[in-house]
């Protein structure tokens, strides 16, 4: 509950950039006026991002370090008079070597979403939306430098969205508002270990005194709760775009009114057609994420100390290419 009132604020700041005039969006008038019927659109995406510091006779100190990020990212959308149902595929892996230390995993992630829009009137900016998203991770994940025991793999966990509801700005270039009373969310941690030791939110496996297994941990957590979304991108100046993604989920039946968060904001900078920069800030929450913190009172041990904030900041300059 203690971050309801913050992101209660900045939701009411990102829903008053409706109010704002037409004018400042951009839009393509050729196909506001003309219907020219059914149409597929489909794009690709790959890129390459590099950062890389190194120290010779370096009196302030320093480590030797370098750091890349590899993308790639699918979309296909269809549009006709009434339905829309735009579909988006997106792989990325990072990975980060320092000055005497192993290769580390900074960044994995696979995701898939897809969207259904039906428009009863085409004069309208309201449809009616069904939803879909997953996210999951395709490599092991570690607490570095400790590479025996995996604190992530793949499904483990996975996230699966699933709802219908109501979707504005369709007809405003690249701002949405939707907004979902019941969405499906579940969660898989389909690695033995894990579901075990009750990661991720899933109920924690039964053991006995002897620390035999009474009964497995739980393989996939399902909740029923509101979905709300809200989706800005436009350029803020000549060749620096910004995108903001903003996604908040409460569940019905398990603490309402917790809200689990997931909001990233992006620049994107052009220098030519090919070479671009891009700076990024990702922030998470998730209530049934917990910590743990070494034991006060078994060594080698933890306890749970709840959840946290989570916050990803990425800064690269590399190559993208669009086919």
């Amino acid at each position: 509950m203690k971050y309801f009132i913050f992101i209660s604020a900045f939701l009411v700041v990102s829903i008053s950039s409706y109010a704002q005039p037409s004018f400042l969006f951009k839009k393509d008038k050729d196909k506001e006026e003309k219907y020219t019927g059914p149409q597929w659109d489909q794009t690709n995406k790959a890129s390459v991002y590099l950062s890389q510091v190194s120290f010779v006779n370096w009196n302030a100190g320093g480590t030797n370090s370098i750091s890349g990020l590899f993308a790639f990212e699918t979309k296909a959308n269809y549009t006709d008079k009434y339905f829309s149902w735009s579909n988006n595929a997106l792989v990325r892996l990072g990975i980060n070597k320092q000055q005497s230390k192993d290769l580390q995993k900074s960044d994995d992630l696979v995701e898939i979403n897809s969207n259904l829009g039906y428009q009863p009137d085409v004069t309208s900016n309201w449809f009616y939306s069904a939803r879909m998203s997953f996210k999951s991770q395709m490599f092991n994940g570690y607490s570095y430098p400790n590479k025996d025991n995996p604190i992530s793999r793949l499904l483990a966990p996975g996230y699966l969205f699933f709802g219908g509801g109501m979707e504005y700005g369709k007809h405003i270039d690249k701002l949405s508002l939707y907004f979902s009373p019941v969405t499906l969310k579940a969660t898989f941690v389909l690695d033995e270990d894990l579901s075990n030791a009750g990661a991720f939110g899933v109920d924690p496996g039964v053991y006995d005194d002897n620390g035999n297994l009474l009964i497995p941990g739980e393989r996939v957590r399902k909740e029923i709760g509101v979905l709300v979304t809200n989706t800005y991108e436009t350029e803020v100046a000549t060749n620096i775009n910004i995108k903001n993604q903003l996604s908040l989920y409460s569940d019905y039946v398990n603490n309402f009114g917790n809200i689990d968060i997931d909001w990233s904001v992006d620049f994107d900078f052009k220098v030519n057609s090919f070479i671009k920069a891009t700076l990024g800030s990702h922030i998470r929450y998730d209530d049934d994420v917990k910590t743990t913190v070494p034991s006060t009172e078994v060594e080698g041990e933890f306890d749970e100390a709840g959840a946290k904030v989570q916050w990803k900041q990425f800064l690269g300059i590399g190559v993208a290419v669009d086919f």
